[in-house]
């Protein structure tokens, strides 16, 4: 087998939760990059272990960036083993290093889950034990190398996952206070709400500031992947640290570029001093908090930008952390206050929630589908026209 060349076009999978996948396709081509199949959980493009650089840096609603390594024909776990003990390991992974299997598996000959991690764990230290004496260190923390295996029927492919860890795990936050929403999660949010950092943000009932620190980093066009420095490319010897650096200058140049101009006002509110002080010192650990008005009060009491903007409240909706029942006043106040205070404004509602929903007494111009950890939600649209409609 030819060695590892890390300038060639490989099959690239970028992974995003479901019902995300249309943003980050608009990011994946946005950079300049073809999609060539898509499904309900991610795309696939042509890229070089060069070009996931800036994919990692950059996009916001990704998961995982996987270049593929190998394919091949799988009937039986035996085959599988020969397979992925064909492969160079040696010139991919240190012999003193860590490595972590993640699967997913769809064959009617394997019935234990994690047995075929356990095969390709097998084969790749054996590999590597045979060709330089010693073998690498493996368990799940994905901290370091992390190689992502799919078998479907009798075909396997097996990829290198350059992010590692989750690419939501930005690292800003510190304290996350109560059932805080992902940070991909956010970012698609607010894309989904047509927010571009043109215009001002107002987030009632912020919580930990996830959805107000990732509209600040839209704002300021700073790449995410800049806030944390652990990848999993960086564990392999095709790691390139110029290429490394050169990524992260040019993902800087998006951000210098964007902040010569004045920020449009986001604001945060939280009646629960703990959540202010969270998202503060969240956005401050993202570099952002001066471009975020932080205030304590009743979300109705929410200063308003002069002007037009959009609003995004993603409140309590009773699976997780409060009752139903007890929340139905809330979301009849949420609809008054779109009401009384964001005329001419947008309002953009993420609930759980079709009951409680229904409490706000608006119609909704359009309702856009996410799936927030296994709850299936909806982020409402409503147009608060200021005056009627037709003036």
């Amino acid at each position: 087998m030819p060695p590892i060349d890390p300038t060639k076009k490989q099959l690239t999978r970028i992974t995003a939760a479901p019902y995300t996948v249309p943003y980050l396709r608009a990011e994946v081509e946005a950079l300049g990059f073809e999609i060539q199949e898509e499904d309900a959980v991610g795309v696939h493009i042509g890229a070089s272990l060069l070009d996931c650089m800036p994919l990692n840096l950059r996009l916001r609603t990704a998961q995982h960036v996987l270049w593929q390594l190998t394919r091949f024909r799988c009937p039986s776990p035996d085959a599988l083993y020969t397979s992925v003990a064909a492969y160079p390991w040696e010139s991919l992974i240190a012999n003193d290093g860590y490595i972590s299997i993640v699967s997913n598996v769809d064959n009617p000959k394997v019935t234990n889950s994690l047995y075929p991690s356990r095969v390709v764990k097998d084969a790749i230290v054996d590999r590597i034990m045979k060709k330089t004496g010693a073998r690498p260190d493996s368990g799940p923390d994905r901290y370091q190398t992390v190689i992502n295996l799919f078998w479907k029927g009798d075909r396997a492919w097996v990829y290198l996952n350059t992010s590692g860890e989750r690419l939501g795990d930005r690292g800003y936050r510190k304290l996350p206070h109560h059932a805080p929403m992902r940070e991909t999660l956010a970012a698609a949010v607010l894309l989904a709400a047509g927010y571009d950092g043109s215009r001002p943000l107002v987030n009632p009932m912020c919580g930990s500031g996830t959805l107000a620190i990732e509209a600040a980093l839209i704002a300021t066009g700073r790449a995410p992947g800049l806030l944390r420095s652990n990848f999993g490319l960086l564990h392999t010897y095709l790691a390139d640290d110029d290429a490394w650096r050169e990524a992260r200058r040019e993902a800087g140049k998006l951000k210098r570029a964007r902040e010569l101009g004045p920020v449009p006002r986001i604001v945060a509110s939280d009646h629960d001093p703990s959540a202010v002080e969270a998202a503060r010192r969240n956005a401050r650990a993202a570099g952002v908090e001066q471009h975020i008005e932080f205030v304590e009060c009743d979300f109705a009491d929410t200063p308003m930008p002069e002007g037009a903007g959009d609003v995004v409240i993603n409140p309590e909706y009773g699976e997780r952390m409060g009752e139903a029942a007890a929340l139905a006043e809330t979301y009849g106040r949420i609809g008054d206050f779109l009401k009384q205070r964001c005329a001419g404004w947008t309002g953009h509602l993420f609930t759980g929630s079709r009951e409680l929903a229904g409490k706000v007494g608006l119609r909704a111009a359009k309702k856009t589908p996410f799936m927030n950890a296994k709850i299936e939600c909806r982020l409402l649209r409503y147009e608060m026209w200021s005056g009627t409609r037709d003036s």
